[in-house]
């Protein structure tokens, strides 16, 4: 057991220390991290992304997670490693030493180590952002649909919908760190919905798919858009419409979120006044 755990914490102590990061010498697997800002559709860029790295060769999160006993640190369906702390990273880093490459889920910012490891190549991030006005009108939605089904889950604690524009402001927060990452393939929620073969381009691109790997066409034919079901397990995807939060905030709630995500909504692009957008998915 120590020939195989001392190489392990010595490539772990390499990485770590500047001066000695010579990882991408020494070892071929790595960690994708699939980031999301809440309701952004991250189960369904998460999931895109874990099949297609399954379909060049990769191995299954899944299977990634009983093998090696990361339960406590991968949870929920989507592998989701929360905090980046340095206590989740360098478990969860351990299969990726050892040359397997997976993709886990995160909705968390980055931190020192994490940064480190992105930098040195064991971690290569994506993260998908949208509308915060529209992500937090699902937030909100979602949680008020399982207290009336009786059921404590995700979002519930929302009692409003200005509890939901709190709860974002620390997310935008988040999206702004990812959005400076220089190595995070960074796409957005409504291109991926009205562009979706040019965003799989980026992605394929991003996580070096060629063509040359025939089991990947069926898994980005099989997470199209219209393809989409709230039945799929893992994507949490519903059918609705980008610029939805017009037909549910008040003035005085747009107005609120202008206030709190107003420098963010006009960087990324989004309307600031009220004029319709084109219908699409959400």
């Amino acid at each position: 057991m120590d020939a195989l755990i001392k190489p392990i914490l010595h490539n772990l102590f390499c990485v770590i220390i500047p001066s000695q990061t010579y990882l991408s010498a020494h070892m071929t697997g790595k960690i994708i991290l699939a980031i999301g800002m809440p309701r952004a559709g991250s189960g369904w860029h998460y999931n895109l992304v874990h099949d297609l790295i399954v379909a060049a060769g990769g191995q299954d999160a899944r299977q990634i997670r009983q093998k090696f006993r990361l339960s406590r640190f991968l949870t929920e369906v989507n592998c989701n490693i929360g905090a980046l702390t340095a206590q989740r990273i360098i478990p969860v880093s351990v299969p990726a030493l050892m040359g397997n490459t997976y993709a886990i889920k995160a909705h968390a910012g980055p931190k020192p180590l994490a940064l480190r490891l992105i930098h040195n190549g064991l971690i290569q991030p994506t993260y998908i952002y949208r509308d915060p006005r529209d992500a937090l009108s699902s937030a909100y939605e979602y949680g008020q649909r399982k207290l009336k089904a009786g059921r404590q889950g995700p979002f519930s604690d929302l009692g409003s919908i200005e509890a939901a524009i709190d709860f974002m402001m620390a997310y935008v927060q988040i999206s702004e760190a990812w959005l400076s990452c220089e190595q995070c393939l960074n796409l957005r929620y409504e291109d991926l919905l009205s562009d979706y073969d040019t965003q799989v381009a980026h992605l394929r691109n991003f996580l070096g798919l060629e063509d040359e790997f025939p089991n990947v066409k069926p898994i980005i034919d099989q997470y199209r858009p219209e393809q989409g079901s709230s039945n799929q397990k893992g994507t949490h995807f519903v059918k609705g419409k980008v610029g939805r939060y017009r037909e549910k905030l008040t003035p005085e709630q747009q107005q609120l979120c202008l206030d709190a995500f107003g420098e963010y909504l006009e960087r990324m692009g989004y309307p600031l006044d009220q004029e319709t957008e084109n219908d699409n998915h959400s």
